[in-house]
């Protein structure tokens, strides 16, 4: 059975961090492209981030140089490192993986294989 499971989200204020986790079972992360999606109230699931099986790391242009995505392979595990949050970084943040792995998608739903969200707070 595929399951995706997301944590580390929480409430921080303007300026500070997190880091996500994203715990996979049912396939290998090593074997897969992996992204990270925001989707803030409202609005359709963006992804933010992305890491291809062969380690290459794309970043959308609102986070580039404060987020940094990474795996491990050994644990299965993919993670997202948040830095110099922002009020507009608040939202739900899913892991997810699919052999497309769109810009936007309007649901979760859409991709092959997603986790339930964790939720990111920032305070400003």
């Amino acid at each position: 059975e595929v399951q995706l499971v997301e944590s580390g989200g929480g409430s921080v204020q303007a300026g500070g961090s997190l880091r996500l986790s994203c715990r996979v079972s049912g396939f290998a992360v090593d074997d897969s492209d992996m992204g990270w999606y925001h989707q803030a109230p409202g609005h359709e699931c963006e992804l933010v981030s992305r890491i291809n099986n062969d380690g290459t790391t794309h970043y959308s242009d609102s986070v580039k140089g404060r987020f940094t995505i990474s795996k491990d392979n050994a644990k299965n595990m993919v993670y997202l490192q948040m830095n110099s949050l922002k009020p507009e970084d608040a939202g739900v943040y899913y892991c997810a993986s699919d052999e497309d792995l769109r810009t936007v998608v309007f649901g979760i739903s859409e991709l092959r294989y997603w986790g339930k969200g964790t939720q990111v707070t920032v305070s400003s």
